[in-house]
């Protein structure tokens, strides 16, 4: 949130299961804290604190070409992660928040899971 703070020009790329193509998108974003608005996107009973708004200045579709080359909808032909650093792990190598261990960094991650729709 703080980048779009600092820099609300933003990116987004959609990607859908299954469809090779991808849709992108850049704009102008912002933070949202309208209750009204925020209970409107409400999943099964949960309500965002924080939302995000997008204004749209371009928008483009790719072709399927880079996903069909990467087998990305293919997982039987994913390569093996097993030796790859952790998602705790490398956020915590690139954030580098004082005091903080792996195995809290790891907790931390898990309990937003839990906070997810």
């Amino acid at each position: 949130m703080l980048n779009i703070l600092a820099n609300p020009h933003v990116g987004l790329l959609f990607l859908v299961p299954g469809r090779d193509e991808t849709l992108r998108v850049n704009g102008r974003a912002w933070l949202v804290r309208d209750e009204e608005l925020l209970e409107r996107m409400a999943v099964r009973g949960r309500r965002p604190q924080l939302a995000i708004g997008v204004e749209v200045e371009e928008v483009f579709m790719h072709c399927g070409k880079a996903s069909l080359r990467s087998h990305l909808w293919q997982p039987e032909r994913w390569p093996d992660v097993n030796g790859l650093a952790s998602a705790a792990c490398m956020l915590l190598d690139h954030a580098r928040p004082a005091g903080m261990t792996l195995e809290q960094m790891e907790r931390r991650l898990e309990n937003d899971r839990q906070r997810l729709y």
